[in-house]
């Protein structure tokens, strides 16, 4: 596959094309947070942003999903009638998404998508479903450390085709046969302008000057761990709002509910988070997670032990630093992991 180039003054009728057959989002400028909209033209279009206000995880695990509908009613000799949600009608593209975002849903594909036995058709379907347009960091975010998770500001894993911004270009980058489709009208990139990229992505790896270490994290037994003296400081200052849940773009904890109205019922499910009291409180009262100790050691324990003990190495985490910039406390994930690596 060979890499090509966009004129950024041809890109409206480019994205104009994409968006006659595939609903397609970007991040767009409002006020001073860039949030996903759809868009149908590259009007609107910017390429001088840090990163989204949220990650883009709600367009494959959306916040409330409606899973089956089923209706019970006492007058059908059928009984009680269950339906499946129709699956995703047309394909969607994610352009400009950032690498850490792209990473963060192959993160998500080790746990939706394990094995045959625990194959979540409900993700499956929008991920094959959906084209994923990444957008080079050209100046990551002070609180970025996505370099010490296995990515970085270009990062190709999980994309159909990666972007770099050279200005007045784009050099587009496919990945694969899907992203091929996309840019094979495209005129093959100059030499020059690979090197461009090239030099762009050595300036970009080397701004990320913040660093985390999990070396001894992974060679400790768990419950050496769990037990680890960092704990004691480290929830201190935590509230248990869940905001960091809220923003991570790999935190996939949900509960699943069945709401009704007379004869009429449907089965939803929501995002829940390991910083609430709920999320663990048994019938009998029992809480095994009842304080907040337990909570915030849980949140990054699973991030930073469990997941990697169950996925092959595979962090929950893509350093993408929102948990950071958003925490009312101001709790800095580098410094918990860290704490937890001494």
């Amino acid at each position: 596959m060979h890499d090509k180039i966009i004129a950024k003054k041809d890109l409206d009728d480019f994205v104009r094309s994409m968006a006659q057959t595939r609903d397609v989002y970007a991040p767009v400028r409002e006020k001073s947070a860039m949030l996903w909209k759809q868009v149908d033209s590259a009007e609107n279009l910017d390429f001088e942003f840090a990163n989204t206000e949220f990650s883009p995880k709600a367009f494959l695990f959306p916040q409330n999903e409606r899973l089956m509908h089923f209706t019970n009613s006492s007058q059908d000799p059928k009984g009680m009638i269950m339906e499946e949600e129709p699956p995703k009608e047309k394909e969607q593209v994610l352009l400009n998404i950032r690498p850490c975002d792209a990473k963060a849903f192959c993160v998500l594909d080790l746990v939706f998508c394990q094995d045959d036995k625990t194959l979540d058709v409900y993700w499956k379907d929008k991920r094959d479903k959906t084209l994923l347009m990444g957008l080079a960091c050209k100046a990551p975010c002070p609180t970025c450390f996505c370099t010490s998770l296995d990515c970085g500001p270009h990062h190709e894993e999980g994309l159909d085709v990666l972007l770099v911004d050279l200005g007045d270009n784009l050099l587009a980058r496919p990945l694969t046969e899907k992203g091929q489709s996309l840019v094979t009208d495209l005129e093959d990139a100059s030499q020059a302008a690979v090197d461009q990229a090239f030099e762009q992505k050595k300036s970009s790896e080397q701004a990320i000057t913040s660093q985390v270490d999990m070396s001894k994290i992974s060679q400790r037994p768990v419950l050496e761990e769990y037990e680890h003296p960092s704990w004691e400081r480290v929830f201190e200052a935590c509230i248990n709002c869940g905001t960091c849940t809220f923003y991570c773009p790999t935190c996939h904890c949900f509960d699943i509910q069945d709401e009704t109205q007379d004869e009429f019922g449907h089965r939803v499910r929501n995002w829940d988070t390991c910083m609430s009291w709920l999320f663990t409180h048994h019938t009998s009262g029992h809480n095994p997670r009842g304080t907040k100790k337990d909570r915030v050691r849980q949140r990054f324990m699973h991030k930073f032990k469990y997941m990697p003990i169950k996925l092959n190495g595979a962090v929950g985490c893509v350093g993408c630093g929102r948990c950071t910039q958003k925490c009312p406390v101001n709790i800095d994930v580098r410094t918990v992991v860290n704490s937890m690596n001494e």
